[in-house]
């Protein structure tokens, strides 16, 4: 009779192995696998992020629009070449023109490019 509780209980804890077991290992592989496949596309985001944003730092926007000549001399983000034009213009206006929101240059410059500098 005890040797039949063993069995029963070997069967039934075979189950709930079989059961919940096999699950809960597979479920923690996969969690695993997508947040190491998460870090490798985050790491990847990053360095397209920082390559954009050093593109679009050394080439000035008065090269991407084709600006005249007589227009760079009067624009005031061609006197600060060291500052993304529209933060400069925002400086100078003390908000964001207009037309800098259809700029591609404002538009495709990165997120971190485009915060605001900590005075």
């Amino acid at each position: 009779m005890f040797l039949e509780w063993i069995d029963v209980f070997a069967a039934i804890a075979t189950g709930l192995v079989l059961r919940f077991g096999i699950p809960v290992v597979f479920t923690g592989l996969l969690i695993w696998w997508l947040r190491r496949l998460d870090t490798e596309w985050q790491a990847e985001a990053e360095e397209a992020s920082r390559s954009r944003l050093a593109q679009v730092s050394r080439t000035p926007c008065w090269v991407i629009r084709n600006c005249p000549e007589e227009l760079r001399r009067s624009c005031p983000a061609y006197q600060r070449q060291d500052t993304p034009c529209w933060q400069v213009m925002r400086q100078v206006t003390g908000r964001l023109p207009e037309r800098c929101f259809d700029c591609q240059v404002f538009r495709n410059a990165p997120a971190s490019a485009s915060a605001p500098h900590p005075a």
